[in-house]
């Protein structure tokens, strides 16, 4: 069985100081954990301090927000491939909804990213998920299964190593969440379109993201279609952010 992800996205908050801070707190009430990972996502000008704090800890992972697919060139504010992994990031978000609803990233931007990331040797971490309108026209997994075709083409064994996480975009930030029941329909679903590409659907690992808190964190890791959650503002407190990658496993 794969390791549950506990994932962290800080979003832009917490700049080096900060978060140099943070991971003194936070090792300090976590001790590596073999059965689960933890990633942070951390803004890109704290990646290379928070990778450096985490440098011996092999149960946590450093990951960008943001990368570009192009290697270099004229892009100013943006971030290489390699650049992030110089500064020791190991994954990326990919498709975030706040990319593709705030900065209008499209499908075939987000399909770029992805290949790049796979080609610099980071791993994608691809978010998707449908906006209230879509969720009340019943079009949940259409849009889902649109958001993932970026991945086709893909070998069956790069599919089952790309994590992927589900974020309704209604429920980021909102306070509102999916029901387990509704994010294990979504979670299946995802699963079902993965296995029809041939990658072994069980060996990847299905977040759920979208207001996750300590109090909602247990009954979301429990059912078992959801294999890790992606937390936005709750991870941005050391002690509670301790207190949910800690959270028991069934």
């Amino acid at each position: 069985m794969s390791k549950p992800i506990f994932a962290a996205n800080w979003k832009m908050h917490l700049g080096p100081d900060a978060a140099r801070e943070f991971l003194r707190t936070f090792l300090e009430s976590y001790p590596p954990a073999g059965d689960r990972e933890v990633w942070f996502f951390p803004a890109a000008v704290a990646l290379e301090t928070v990778a450096r704090a985490l440098a011996d800890r092999s149960d946590i992972r450093v990951g960008a927000q943001n990368v570009h697919w192009e290697p270099k060139g004229a892009f100013t504010g943006e971030l290489a491939v390699s650049m992030a992994r110089a500064a020791g990031a190991q994954a990326a978000l990919v498709g975030h909804s706040e990319r593709r609803h705030v900065f209008g990233e499209t499908d075939e931007e987000t399909g770029r990213k992805v290949r790049a990331l796979l080609e610099g040797g980071l791993i994608p971490m691809l978010c998707v998920g449908e906006k209230i309108e879509e969720r009340e026209a019943r079009a949940t997994l259409k849009v889902v299964q649109r958001q993932l075709a970026v991945l086709d083409g893909l070998d069956s064994g790069v599919l089952e190593r790309i994590p992927i996480a589900y974020e309704p975009v209604w429920a980021i930030g909102t306070g509102k969440t999916a029901t387990p029941d509704d994010a294990a329909e979504v979670h299946a679903a995802i699963r079902a379109w993965l296995g029809e590409r041939g990658a072994d659907a069980a060996a990847v690992r299905v977040l759920y993201g979208g207001s996750v808190k300590p109090d909602n964190v247990a009954a979301l890791i429990a059912e078992p279609q959801i294999d890790g959650v992606l937390v936005g503002g709750a991870s941005l407190n050391p002690v509670a952010w301790s207190e949910m990658a800690r959270v028991a496993l069934d």
